[in-house]
């Protein structure tokens, strides 16, 4: 496994890094509106920074999985909020170059990779959680076409131009008779309520509502009721991809903790030479460069074809945990300083923190990982 950067991945990690620095002093006003700028999202995507491993012809450059990984925690770096502009990106881009009519694909893939439109997924709903193989949403034929009932949680939900849902389409129980749609919303019989989250509230979650929505036949993704397996493979991608997600907030954040420590004094010395200080910090560097390798390999394994769903269970549940306990412990080693709210470290930690509930909590990135570890029969 080679890890190292070629001169291409290089350009489009300093590409990301650039993209990093200039939105970072704005990071807490994007909470403050709740929002992401278009201006940004189009801006990275003229450099190539959204959903780049895509093919050409769908908006992409054919980039390696581990190209957007590490894309992904440059810009992590400045803003996490707005790397969940890429993450979605990928994660709903990959889905439809699979399952999509060709022509719904090459409509919505490029929207995606320029920044001219956000695309959500909704695969939870507020009644149902970590349940989402047993939707409460319907879907029913009419009309040449389908009509949608039911509630959906999201990311960009305020904000999304469309959204891939899954219904249930005919009653086989849990995991089965599912099937995934893509839905533009602004259709009528919709309805958003953003939800009033601790934190990453610049991404605008919420609920969107489905009340009689017809869409055509042509925005079904993949074989009728085989939503929920043919698009679940997507999410083994971006389950490593949040995990450099976090690690990038809580690598910055680590970094200037050091910077914080060497240039503070107390008792005539520096805070970084106290190994009260010093040492949790050291432990800290050697958690994250683990995740990390973690999550590398995961996107290695990809890029080479082979399987990698336990791999990215384990990056889901063990990045942000990390990334939380290290930010945490940065903002102790500030002292005050650290609780304050004019430096990033406390959203820093409350942005973390979401990501071991959404997109799929650790419990269920253990049950995984366990099936994947013994017979069926033999795991929990």
């Amino acid at each position: 496994m080679d890890f190292a950067p070629d001169e291409e991945m290089r350009r489009a990690i300093d590409a990301a890094a650039e993209i990093a620095a200039q939105i970072a002093p704005d990071y807490p006003q994007r909470e403050q509106r709740g929002c992401i700028e278009p201006e940004l999202r189009e801006l990275m995507g003229s450099r190539g920074l959204i959903a780049p491993e895509l093919p050409h012809e769908l908006g992409g450059r054919g980039e390696r999985a581990l190209t957007t990984g590490m894309i992904t925690e440059q810009i992590a770096r400045g803003d996490m909020t707005v790397a969940y502009v890429q993450v979605i990106g990928s994660l709903v881009g990959q889905i439809l170059a699979r399952t999509a009519r060709a022509e719904v694909a090459a409509r919505w893939a490029p929207r995606i990779t320029s920044g001219q439109d956000l695309v959500a997924i909704g695969l939870s709903e507020p009644g149902n959680g970590s349940d989402a193989g047993n939707p409460s949403m319907t879907a029913r034929e009419a009309d040449d076409g389908w009509v949608l009932e039911g509630t959906k949680s999201m990311s960009f939900a305020m904000h999304a131009s469309a959204a891939i849902v899954f219904a249930r389409t005919t009653p086989e129980g849990r995991g089965r008779g599912i099937t995934a749609f893509l839905v533009e919303l602004d259709r009528d019989g919709i309805q958003r309520r953003p939800f009033p989250d601790l934190g990453t509230r610049a991404v605008g979650r919420g609920a969107v509502d489905f009340h009689g929505t017809w869409i055509p036949a042509r925005n079904r993704l993949g074989a009728r009721g085989a939503g929920f397996t043919e698009v679940m493979q997507g999410f083994d991608f971006s389950r490593a991809l949040i995990g450099l997600q976090v690690l990038g907030a809580a690598q910055v954040t680590l970094e200037e903790t050091w910077e914080y420590t060497s240039t503070r004094t107390a008792f005539d010395r520096p805070l970084s030479t106290f190994q009260g200080l010093a040492f949790p910090l050291a432990e800290a560097e050697t958690l994250l460069a683990a995740a990390r390798l973690l999550c590398q390999k995961t996107l290695w394994l990809k890029d080479s074809g082979l399987p990698h769903t336990k791999e990215a269970a384990m990056c889901k549940w063990w990045a942000p945990k990390t990334a939380y306990d290290v930010i945490h412990q940065c903002l102790l080693s500030h002292g005050q300083a650290g609780y304050l709210t004019d430096r990033p470290i406390e959203q820093r930690l409350r942005d973390v923190l979401g990501l071991q509930i959404g997109d799929g909590t650790a419990q269920i990135m253990k049950l995984v990982i366990s099936r994947h570890s013994v017979p069926r029969e033999c795991a929990p």
